[in-house]
């Protein structure tokens, strides 16, 4: 059996709109635009919930993840976010981190700019997570099958201990952010 390993302490440090499974499963989902985060759950994923915007959201979630070392898969699906290109900004950020101006390399959402983690957090994100690209994949059955088959592929926890972003600091600049966005429009 794979080690496992304790979460930080309160995980899920970031409050958000996603459901919460088993802390010790190597399965993490987000459901991009679709609000169906019950379904990998269900089928043994740590955490499961939408993420719809390429920049606080993305932040969230990764808060969220590097929180977890259990946590060694992300699965992407659900529909793809229009303009906000959500799961694409993911894999970019996955893959090619972020220029000079914290804009993730390569994304091709709005405004894909990720101000909030620190470059640690991004790099544990890089190093912990195996990206498996379901977007547009909503069918239960697949889903299903591929945090199955992502279980069954435990590597383990992440050897280094879990990072926790204050939640207190990131929730103050997120909820500040999110009052300016509100009152903009």
């Amino acid at each position: 059996m794979a080690e496992k390993k304790s979460p930080a302490e309160g995980w899920p440090v970031i409050n958000g709109d996603y459901v919460v499974g088993d802390p010790e499963s190597p399965v993490a989902a987000t459901t991009l635009g679709s609000h169906n985060e019950q379904i990998p759950v269900d089928a043994g994923a740590a955490i499961a919930g939408p993420c719809k915007t390429e920049n606080l959201g993305i932040e969230k979630m990764v808060a969220n993840l590097i929180s977890n070392p259990n946590i060694r898969f992300l699965i992407l699906c659900g529909s793809e976010v229009q303009g906000h290109i959500t799961g694409q900004s993911i894999e970019a950020l996955h893959a090619n981190g972020l220029d000079e101006k914290r804009k993730i390399s390569g994304a091709t959402g709005a405004i894909p700019f990720i101000e909030n983690i620190p470059d640690e957090g991004l790099e544990r994100f890089q190093q912990q997570m195996e990206i498996v690209s379901m977007i547009d994949v909503e069918d239960a059955g697949q889903i299903q099958g591929k945090v199955k088959e992502c279980i069954e592929k435990d590597p383990g926890a992440y050897e280094e201990e879990p990072i926790a972003i204050r939640l207190d600091e990131l929730e103050k600049i997120l909820s500040k952010k999110e009052e300016v966005a509100e009152a903009e429009t």
